[in-house]
């Protein structure tokens, strides 16, 4: 591992020299996440967060809200609707330093919900190799049901950690931190030491790696020469069991590593293969260190012990407005099986089918996302929990898991600082019934499957899923994406032995760009 650095420092930072790096972070919230995937001179966006020149990340702000107006307005003003809390600048650094309120109020029938985030966050530069940002949030709130009803049965905050403990009148005090440190030596290589999340894929769902669980720590190196991006990243991740949970007992680790090869053919036509190994420690796992892909999915036929997971991932350009793209993962399958038609258990694998629009009918940030996705049972489970493909219970992909079917549909319109976003969700998946396992929970050891054969997507408790969200905004301070939001959402999960509704308005002061998502 050591001889790998050393030799990618060497041959690749005597280059000429190259603008300020910043990090973009990972985003569906902020608008220019949307921008940049369609960028000509962007040649790789599908693995997150982006490391991008300062130049070019701040004019993807600046065009998603222009702030040519009232700059000479007074110091206050500046600082509530223009500009960073506390911002530091030379010509050898910046440091910009923010406030993120996150608080918001709601009613689910005769239920009060309620959300109160503090986030103090801080990001910059130092010369033109090494950024940073970090942040560190506390929280309390009292969620809607099926929200609450998640986090008591799998006692994690959807992708905001531990929810051990309880406050006030049934609801959950919790913190978290983030933080990524950035060094780029060269145009052509990146190192990054972070503790957060990462995404790979050009669609609003990843089923390689998405940003739905807790942070973990990670470790990235990414080479890019010419029109081939190569990324090797190490990450260690928990597997919370049931049956630990007091404050002596730490929860087992695990490790991942992860191969991510991204090529851009041609102007329009991306393509990606993407490679992970789980593994258990026992020690001796020094192979793991080598980045060179595919070696692992080889170690793996000759009898590792060890989960892989192997996809690929594409783009295309249908023209300067619309992207199409696609995903698929694989954990296993045989080939005599899959033309079998027999829906054979160890068939394990998902794909996504998906387009998204940009300035729709000359419509100026009038932005579409459609997209399709489907994952067969027992995909991402292991035979044993601690390899399965998740962390800190929940899911490392798609928060569904596996054995399901989901159709999207996403609007964001943004005027001036108004933005109004509309979202839809169906999807048919199959829950456990009678104590059985049907494949759509990923921590069940797949050695308690119902059956080998006549395994298909939905079978179990066949259930209905529809989500719809409408929110209108009012963006107060772009720097920090600080804005009045009102919001409504409906949930509803049917099926032959229940139906679940969740109806209710919410109403807050709203920042951050991070993503938390609710439609699951």
């Amino acid at each position: 591992m050591k001889i790998f650095l050393i030799y990618f420092v060497l041959v690749f930072s005597g280059f000429a020299a190259f603008s300020q790096s910043s990090l973009l972070p990972v985003s569906n919230i902020n608008p220019s996440s949307r921008l940049y995937r369609i960028e000509e001179g962007l040649e790789h966006t599908a693995i997150q967060p982006l490391v991008l020149d300062k130049e070019t990340r701040d004019s993807l702000r600046q065009r998603v809200l222009p702030e040519k107006e009232w700059q000479s307005r007074n110091w206050l003003y500046r600082k509530l609707f223009q500009e960073h809390l506390i911002e530091w600048k030379s010509d050898d650094y910046e440091v910009n330093f923010d406030f993120f309120p996150d608080m918001w109020i709601g009613k689910q029938t005769d239920r009060t919900i309620w959300n109160n985030t503090r986030e103090i966050g801080i990001e910059g530069h130092v010369g033109k190799q090494f950024s940073f940002s970090a942040s560190v949030t506390e929280n309390q709130g009292k969620y809607a049901l099926y929200y609450d009803e998640y986090i008591r049965r799998n006692r994690v905050i959807p992708g905001q950690g531990n929810a051990a403990k309880a406050y006030g009148d049934g609801g959950f005090d919790f913190s978290n931190s983030s933080a990524n440190l950035s060094y780029t030596p060269s145009k052509y290589l990146n190192f990054q030491l972070g503790y957060g999340k990462n995404f790979i894929g050009n669609g609003y769902r990843s089923l390689l790696l998405s940003d739905f669980a807790f942070n973990y720590p990670y470790f990235k190196v990414t080479a890019s020469l010419g029109k081939v991006q190569y990324s090797v990243m190490w990450a260690q991740f928990q597997d919370l069991y049931e049956t630990i949970y007091d404050d002596e007992t730490p929860f087992p680790k695990k490790y991942g590593v992860f191969h991510y090869l991204d090529w851009k053919v041609n102007k329009r036509l991306n393509l990606g293969l993407f490679e992970n190994v789980m593994w258990e420690p026992r020690g001796g796992e020094w192979s793991y260190a080598v980045p060179i892909l595919f070696l692992h999915s080889a170690q793996y036929n000759n009898g590792s012990p060890d989960k892989l997971l192997v996809g690929l991932n594409g783009s295309y350009k249908l023209s300067d407005q619309v992207l199409a793209y696609a995903q698929v993962s694989v954990n296993e399958f045989t080939l005599k099986e899959v033309f079998g038609g027999n829906g054979y258990w160890a068939n394990k694998f998902g794909g996504q089918l998906g387009i998204r629009a940009f300035n729709l009918f000359k419509i100026p940030d009038l932005n579409v996302t459609v997209e399709h996705n489907s994952v067969r049972p027992y995909t991402y489970s292991a035979s044993k929990r601690i390899k399965n493909y998740g962390h800190y219970n929940e899911p490392l992909a798609h928060p569904f898991g596996a054995n399901f079917r989901e159709s999207l549909a996403i609007v964001n319109y943004s005027f001036k600082r108004w933005q109004l976003q509309l979202q839809g969700t169906l999807a048919n998946y199959g829950l456990d019934q009678d104590g059985l396992n049907y494949g759509k929970n990923i921590f069940l050891d797949y050695t308690s499957r119902i059956d080998d054969y006549g395994v298909k997507i939905g079978h179990g408790l066949k259930t209905d899923f529809f989500y719809a969200n409408s929110s209108l905004a009012y963006v107060l301070n772009p720097k920090n994406n600080l804005r009045i939001e009102a919001a409504y959402t409906y949930r509803q999960e049917k099926n032959d032995q229940f139906t679940n509704r969740d109806g209710f308005v919410t109403i807050g002061l709203r920042a951050s760009f991070r993503n938390l998502y609710k439609d699951f």
